[in-house]
């Protein structure tokens, strides 16, 4: 490595590229850099590798992982007919049912190319994983749980069975977790990637900040500025710079700028990695459009324990605002619309449980009669008796006109004694991550606000805005699908698409 004298690191900013010109030497020289280790980087390292390209790998952190580590493990998979697990436990998943429900999960501007592509390919991409090394189990576990880590497989980890979706997509369970005991399925699927990404010869720098992009005069993304050891050091990617940097969860100038409903919510980010936006910043440094920018994931693990789902959540004025038997991450963006910040889930008797200690949902109220709770929360009267009354009734044939919960979590609340549970804003667990970011192609390709291509540039993972851009519509899953199907198309790509 050249000992040349180093520039000042803090001369560098994500959201200015230095140019070509500038560049005194290059300390690493490779066909495809990637910047980031989680399951979006590692799964693009190994693609690109398997092209043939020299890859070089750059991570901020000590180790793999990322953000990645942090999360459940399960990968939305099905269509085909079913997965392997799918078809063991008699669940016949057509590829149009499948890809139905993740379009209305992508939300308004859902990405159809993209949708597409992961649908028809989602039996391929199971057997991909499989072949890295990630062990998957045949076993199902039945019922509404969450990142369970009992070492069963196949999961219900989205709104299958909720409306909407019910009415357009043939509901079946999705949600693929690694085989591990306790919630490490996400660890051991990024450590299992990133093994098998540096067992097929992948050069790997940890420590290692990326600081800016390099660019030529002509626009053209040519390699990258890195802090290692506290000196600037540049490396050159004579086919291009892969970002897998996560989102911008961490930045609170970013989230106040972008997402200032989030300052209602304990600052309860989930993100194990460096999920500063310095990605986004380095894209759009040159010219990369980030798009989405206000939707971010959240969800509040108001279940287990699942009788909970049979009780009804009403704001601060008594009233009932969704269906309760949706996936918790779209209960919570119904929870963000609610005018005030206080939020009850009401039971009764039959479905109490104590809730979780992780969701600090509080007691908020206890009385004999929905009357006495609607007093002892200072509600305007009449108006919680009215909401449940009106959801007795209906639910005592059934039914639920207003909000369409399926009858198998419909329950009268009507065992005394009764309870509201807080599940305030602000109070209440609601953790969250980012899902806007740079505009690509399915190749991972950046682009410009003009659509046009930035060359040299891709982007997956976090970092850009892929599959999941809806939080409304978002499954448990959808991320790591996203992260380990377009990495592995992104490192394709880069692979075979050298800089002229």
């Amino acid at each position: 490595m050249a000992s040349t004298p180093a520039a000042n690191s803090e001369e560098f900013s994500p959201s200015r590229a230095c140019r070509l010109r500038d560049v005194p030497r290059w300390d690493f020289e490779s066909d495809v850099v990637v910047v980031g280790f989680g399951t979006a980087g590692a799964s693009a390292a190994i693609e690109a590798l398997a092209a043939g390209a020299r890859t070089t790998l750059f991570e901020a952190a000590s180790g793999p992982g990322g953000t990645s580590a942090m999360a459940g493990g399960d990968i939305y998979l099905g269509g085909g007919g079913g997965t392997p697990v799918q078809r063991a436990n008699g669940f016949h998943d057509e590829t149009e049912d499948f890809f139905r429900y993740m379009l209305m999960a992508g939300g308004p501007d859902a990405d159809e190319q993209r949708t597409r592509l992961y649908a028809d390919g989602a039996l391929a991409h199971f057997d991909w994983l499989r072949e890295q090394g990630v062990p998957y189990s045949d076993r199902y576990l039945p019922g509404k749980v969450m990142a369970p880590g009992t070492g069963d497989c196949l999961i219900w980890s989205g709104s299958e069975i909720a409306w909407p979706y019910n009415q357009k997509a043939k509901p079946c369970p999705r949600g693929h977790l690694p085989e591990v005991v306790g919630e490490m399925g996400g660890r051991l699927l990024a450590e299992t990637l990133a093994r098998r990404a540096e067992e097929a010869g992948l050069e790997t720098h940890y420590d290692a900040r990326a600081l800016a992009l390099v660019a030529g005069e002509d626009g053209r993304v040519g390699g990258a500025v890195l802090r290692i050891d506290g000196q600037v050091r540049y490396a050159r990617a004579a086919n291009g710079v892969i970002l897998c940097a996560g989102g911008f969860v961490l930045n609170r100038e970013m989230l106040q700028r972008h997402v200032p409903q989030l300052s209602r919510l304990a600052p309860d980010a989930l993100s194990g990695g460096y999920d500063d936006g310095s990605g986004i910043r380095m894209g759009q440094s040159v010219g990369g459009a980030a798009i989405h920018m206000d939707e971010v994931f959240v969800t509040l693990p108001f279940y287990p324990p699942a009788s909970h789902v049979k009780g009804i959540l009403v704001n601060q004025a008594g009233l009932r605002f969704t269906n309760e038997d949706a996936y918790p991450g779209r209960v919570a963006v119904h929870c963000l619309r609610q005018a005030g910040d206080r939020i009850f889930l009401l039971v009764d008797d039959e479905i109490f449980e104590p809730p979780t200690e992780l969701s600090r949902i509080e007691i908020a109220a206890v009385g004999q009669t929905w009357g006495e709770i609607e007093g002892e929360l200072g509600l305007p009267p009449e108006t919680l008796e009215s909401t449940v009354r009106i959801h007795n009734r209906h639910a005592s044939r059934g039914e639920d006109p207003l909000f369409h919960k399926t009858a198998e979590w419909l329950k009268p609340l009507d065992r005394p004694p009764f309870a509201a549970l807080a599940c305030h804003l602000g109070e209440a667990f609601y953790p969250y991550f980012t899902l806007g970011g740079l505009s690509t192609l399915p190749t991972g390709q950046v682009l410009t606000a003009d659509r046009e291509t930035v060359p040299g540039l891709y982007a997956a993972g976090r970092t850009c805005c892929g599959l999941p851009r809806s939080a409304e519509g978002y499954s448990s899953g959808m991320s790591l699908g996203d992260c380990t199907f377009f990495g592995r198309l992104a490192g394709r790509t880069a692979a075979r698409t050298p800089l002229a």
